[in-house]
């Protein structure tokens, strides 16, 4: 069996190794790296398309693309694959993906793909950057146990591990996504040239941290387990617009 890793920190990302070190520890496990070239954060599901894609094989057998993280796993599911893998793993991201972050995730965006492509996929998050051990034993450990009940195709698994020692961890929660205030205002400032240029601002505050959310269990000392799905329909709202409709 096969796991394919992918990341949007970039190949050469110190949690994309603690990953793939701790995975292909599993019993039968062989694991395929296919990871953009450089820092992708905040790619989301972009897929590159105004040029070409191109690979490199790497001297630890990861294989870099200078594309997103979306095209990773799309050209390695689609032509690099030996064989089709059993689950997309894609991690160890620098920094937590909960609440509205996952919309601008590409860690979670590169599980997306494994998704839209009919496997099983898992993104993997550290809430800092300095304990992607504890992030990988967690992973490790909830990999196993996909791999013997598989998670149903068109879900995701978003997991966010606090930034602890592993003896620190309290347990794992199933969670549901939180939610920040709107974004910080755009950052303007000069080039040395006296040109304008702009800075996205900071994410927004947390607007709901709630118990249950991902914010409160990776808050209190737990590895968040938040399932997501991609069906974006609003569908209680179907029938309101339908009677709308009938007012035009």
């Amino acid at each position: 069996m096969m796991l394919l890793i992918s990341n949007d920190d970039g190949v050469l990302a110190p949690g994309l190794l603690a990953l793939q070190q701790h995975l292909c520890q599993i019993h039968q496990i062989e694991t395929m790296v296919v990871a953009p070239e450089r820092n992708h954060s905040g790619a989301s599901n972009s897929l590159t398309l105004e040029q070409p894609l191109r690979k490199q094989a790497l001297a630890n057998g990861f294989i870099s693309v200078n594309g997103t993280p979306t095209d990773c796993v799309h050209l390695a599911l689609n032509e690099l694959c030996p064989y089709p893998p059993q689950l997309v793993v894609s991690g160890i991201n620098a920094g937590a993906n909960m609440g509205d972050d996952v919309l601008y995730s590409g860690t979670v965006a590169a599980a997306m793909e494994g998704r839209f492509l009919g496997l099983p996929a898992v993104a993997v998050s550290l809430n800092g950057t300095k304990h992607y051990e504890t992030a990988a034993i967690y992973a490790k450990k909830i990999v196993e146990g996909l791999l013997k009940t598989s998670l149903p195709h068109h879900q995701v698994l978003n997991i966010n591990v606090p930034d602890l020692p592993v003896d620190q961890i309290k347990g794992i929660k199933i969670t549901r996504l939180g939610k920040r205030h709107k974004a910080e205002m755009i950052e303007k400032s000069m080039d040395p040239r006296g040109r304008e240029i702009f800075w996205v601002g900071p994410p927004g505050e947390i607007a709901d941290a709630g118990e249950g959310t991902d914010f409160h269990a990776v808050q209190t000392g737990y590895v968040s387990i938040t399932p997501l799905k991609v069906n974006l329909t609003a569908l209680e709202q179907l029938p309101v617009l339908e009677n709308w409709l009938n007012t035009l």
